[in-house]
């Protein structure tokens, strides 16, 4: 119960600070903040385990924080170029 509550948690602080780097911060609110850190997270550190970078996906460390963040701004790149046809 406690790795889903940090993990919410991180999920959030990741997302949000991927919104800020993508400039998505005001469009976004603390929900969708959530969702894209978590989801970001497990694309990241999938990504990083297929290139040997970081460790496995259920260790925490600065790498794998570092591959979740990655993982969340290449999430709001594609959505950015879902929705407005490019990246910002």
């Amino acid at each position: 119960m406690v790795g889903i509550i940090i993990a919410i948690v991180v999920g959030g602080i990741i997302g949000w600070l991927a919104s800020l780097v993508m400039a998505r911060d005001a469009s976004m609110g603390i929900f969708w903040n959530i969702v894209v850190g978590i989801v970001g997270s497990f694309l990241g550190r999938f990504i990083g385990t297929l290139f040997g970078v970081g460790s496995t996906l259920t260790e925490f460390d600065p790498i794998g924080l570092l591959m979740s963040f990655i993982g969340a701004v290449v999430l709001l790149a594609i959505v950015n170029l879902v929705q407005r046809g490019r990246v910002r």
